[in-house]
């Protein structure tokens, strides 16, 4: 027993060891934009790959200081350093430089960052696999490495520029998929990201997530994305009604939550009849009988399931059963 047991650990020993090496996990390659808007006080990231889950190492985002993406050979610490760096005044270009003045390893980083107030500044280590570059202005950063060549951040940048006046959100993806349709990342596609932080844009406005959506793999991440963005911007809309509804902001509650219903109605969002329940207790919050009733009784029609919440909801008062 014993000496066969060990010809059969000999055999499988040797088998290991005729294995080739495990090689680490897949280097961030990707393509990705960092953007402020001032003036809407928001920040955001938008980001592609043939990486899974790249949204869990590239990019980083808080209201009020700025944006940062790391990638290629990721050092993911650049994010939140570089963050605290902006909040104490640097620039981004300074943030760049305090990062990597003491990282062996900054050949090989690629990185861009933008400040709250616009400044930006991107960095790709001369180590970085090509095609890879960058490209930045006012209120932006694009930057991607092993990509089909430097026409996927050309068009980054022209789709950006060209959407100016419309939400970050859709600057940023229309951004993406400019980049994505030039060639993008020239081993394929996996995963997507978009993230745009706002003071109090969370939930409830209890943090700063006012759009937070991945695809981590996907035949099709940039469409799918697209697809999660726009339900995002609903919500996102939804959480500012919510929250000023909760705040007894009447007015602005009112008018955050007929933009969502609008915005609902118009991709046909699978959250509608939510949305109408939710628009119903605002419009009658805000002296809306006849209008809060229109609402639910839609509400109730496209999902029966809620009449029992309804009728149990103190802030649909008078409302439950139908009538005027």
């Amino acid at each position: 027993m014993r000496s066969g047991f060990r010809r059969v650990c000999l055999v499988v020993a040797g088998a290991l060891l005729a294995l080739p090496a495990l090689a680490g996990p897949p280097a961030p390659a990707t393509f990705s934009i960092v953007a402020a808007d001032p003036e809407a006080g928001e920040v955001g990231v938008a980001v592609a790959s043939r990486f899974f889950a790249v949204g869990s190492v590239v990019p980083f985002a808080r209201a009020g200081v700025g944006a940062v993406a790391t990638q290629a050979s990721a050092n993911t610490t650049y994010g939140p350093r570089a963050l605290e760096l902006l909040a104490r005044g640097a620039t981004a270009a300074e943030a760049l430089a305090i990062l990597t003045r003491d990282d062996d390893g900054r050949e090989r980083r690629q990185v861009g960052v933008v400040a709250a107030d616009g400044g930006a500044a991107s960095l790709t280590g001369p180590g970085c696999n090509a095609w890879a570059g960058g490209r930045s202005g006012p209120g932006y950063a694009i930057q991607g490495n092993i990509l089909t060549g430097e026409e996927v951040v050309v068009a980054m940048e022209r789709a950006f520029l060209a959407s100016a006046g419309r939400p970050l959100a859709e600057r940023l993806y229309a951004a993406l998929a400019a980049g994505d349709a030039a060639g993008g990342d020239s081993r394929g596609k996996q995963s997507a990201v978009l993230l745009v932080a706002r003071e109090g844009g969370g939930y409830g406005g209890f943090d700063d997530r006012a759009i937070d959506v991945r695809v981590d793999d996907h035949v099709e991440p940039i469409v799918e994305l697209g697809r999660l963005v726009a339900l995002a911007q609903v919500n996102d809309l939804w959480n500012r009604g919510w929250a000023a509804f909760l705040a007894g902001r009447r007015g602005e509650d009112l008018k955050w939550q007929e933009a969502t219903l609008a915005r609902a109605e118009a991709i046909g969002a699978a959250v509608l009849p939510e949305v109408l329940y939710d628009t119903a207790v605002i419009r009658l919050a805000n002296g809306d009988r006849a209008g809060a009733r229109a609402a639910l009784d839609r509400a109730l029609a496209a999902n029966p399931n809620l009449a029992r919440q309804a009728a149990e909801d103190p802030d649909l008062a008078g409302l439950a059963a139908p009538g005027p």
